[in-house]
């Protein structure tokens, strides 16, 4: 009995000595967990997972150790406050590289709380102002507002032809960007912009500003908000007879657009997304694979950039040789990675080099993308 005991003891201590040789890395993730962006906050945390499950199948070694990724995820609500309290989470324990926030509104406070740590941030937060802040360890993986919305209002105009349209954004950080930046170049492509009305991210109701902008005839209505506001704009489109196309952003080119929206979405919505078609580029069907085998669900729209961002981090490790944070920023500022969505390479603001953009619309109730440009 004794020998038996003595036997598992040193069994015991040999694993625990192999484990304590491994160096740990946290990888942050916060995003909406809960609450009617749920579906998008979780569809990002499972391309973070997907990465981090896969390194750790290798696994990779730095500095004559293997590592050993750790997720850690916060549920942020997609809100500032609550995005702060699950920051200051993150930090404590230890959390030097994040996937996330999915929300400009809490992308953008946090963000120098994660810059004061020494943290690196990777996220698909769009609005301009995110990266105009100087934070050198910030990248925005995916097009910024300025290219969401711009390119939107130049298919609108150009493929479209569309003359006289309306805005309704949701007063988000998120949404107020993308909505001013489609209106500018829808002005500058020439297009009439008659209305622009406000709403927020809990509405349900769009009765009124919907009515107000049937009198101006108006041929397409872009909305700066997500999808959880954007199906039921469209289903009321739909019931007050209003036969203009219902435009926006990312937020809204997800299958949960479709899914609330029934048969008030199809070809008569239009959104853009950052990012080549999943598709077509050359790692994007054996992703979809193996997501669809892992998670038993298709990836939704950040999935694969989110995917990535992970798999950035751990190539600026090896390359480093270092899991020190500023060092692998280094390697990321002045390098560039060949990921599923496409090449991460980033100017001195944080921002993608070059970022595609897609226009999708709507068939079965799933985005069918249409082009990229």
């Amino acid at each position: 009995m004794k020998l038996k005991l003595t036997a598992a003891a040193l069994a015991l201590m040999t694993a625990f000595g192999a484990h304590a040789q491994d160096t740990v890395v946290k990888i942050g993730h916060s995003g909406p967990l809960s609450g009617s962006q749920a579906f998008s906050g979780k569809d990002n945390e499972s391309g973070a997972r997907l990465a981090v499950e896969e390194l750790n199948a290798k696994p990779i070694t730095v500095a004559g150790k293997k590592l050993k990724f750790e997720l850690l995820s916060e549920d942020d609500q997609g809100d500032p406050k609550a995005g702060m309290a699950a920051a200051q989470k993150l930090i404590d324990a230890g959390v030097r590289y994040v996937v996330g926030p999915y929300n400009s509104g809490v992308a953008i406070p946090t963000s120098r709380a994660y810059n004061d740590a020494g943290a690196l941030v990777a996220t698909v937060a769009t609005n301009p102002k995110l990266t105009q802040q100087g934070y050198k360890g910030l990248y925005r993986v995916n097009a910024s507002d300025t290219q969401l919305g711009s390119k939107m209002a130049l298919y609108a105009a150009n493929e479209l032809k569309l003359k006289n349209v309306a805005v309704i954004d949701d007063r988000t950080a998120f949404g107020q960007g993308v909505a001013e930046e489609f209106k500018k170049q829808a002005k500058a492509a020439g297009m009439t912009v008659a209305g622009h009305e406000f709403t927020n991210d809990k509405a349900f109701d769009f009765t009124s500003i919907l009515t107000k902008l049937k009198t101006k005839k108006v041929e397409a209505i872009f909305f700066g908000g997500y999808a959880p506001q954007g199906a039921p704009m469209a289903r009321q489109m739909k019931q007050l007879g209003i036969n203009a196309k219902l435009l926006g952003g990312d937020t809204i080119c997800t299958a949960e657009m479709g899914k609330l929206g029934g048969d008030a979405v199809g070809d008569n919505v239009l959104c853009s997304q950052g990012g080549a078609i999943l598709d077509k580029a050359s790692a994007g069907p054996a992703f979809k694979a193996k997501f669809k085998a892992r998670f038993k669900q298709e990836p939704d729209v950040y999935a694969a950039a989110y995917y990535d961002a992970v798999m950035m981090y751990a190539q600026g490790m090896q390359k480093a040789n270092s899991i020190d944070a500023q060092k692998v920023q280094a390697i990321i500022s002045g390098a560039s990675y060949q990921g599923v969505a496409g090449v991460y390479a980033f100017d001195a603001k944080g921002d993608m080099k070059q970022s595609p953009v897609t226009i999708f619309t709507f068939k079965g109730g799933q985005p069918s993308p249409l082009t990229s440009y």
